[in-house]
């Protein structure tokens, strides 16, 4: 596996980045633009994730439905889904302006699981340094 995959490992979860086809990543690139602080805190939830398996405060991680979790460091959301194998997929992220998770992101977020899925499915996701 790609090590520019994975977000954190840990003893629970692994935690990747979704690249499209391209090996872009959306999510990676925003957080990677986040300021230290923004970045740290990412980091923090993700490691509670990783490592204990479980956030149970709604304010930092939640079930949006359709099988699409949040992370929630600060005004910051980590679309996310998991998968079979103890991995949760980072799809997108967003900066927060309401109250509701937009329908845009929400749907960005399943075209991605399902880009995941059928890639994974087709032996050609985790391929993709062996061009």
């Amino acid at each position: 596996m790609s090590k520019k995959l994975i977000a954190y490992s840990g003893k629970k979860f692994t935690i990747e980045w979704h690249f499209d086809k391209h090996d872009k990543s959306q999510a990676r690139d925003y957080c990677q633009d986040l300021d230290q602080v923004g970045r740290d805190k990412v980091l923090h939830l993700f490691r509670l994730m990783g490592d204990m398996g479980m956030i149970h405060n709604i304010e930092k991680f939640r079930n949006e439905g359709d099988q699409i979790y949040v992370f929630k460091p600060g005004s910051d959301r980590f679309l996310s889904f998991f998968v079979k194998g103890s991995k949760i997929i980072i799809t997108n992220a967003f900066a927060k302006k309401t109250d509701k998770l937009p329908l845009k992101e929400k749907s960005r977020a399943l075209n991605c699981m399902f880009d995941y899925c059928e890639r994974v499915k087709g032996g050609i996701y985790y391929d993709q340094e062996k061009k």
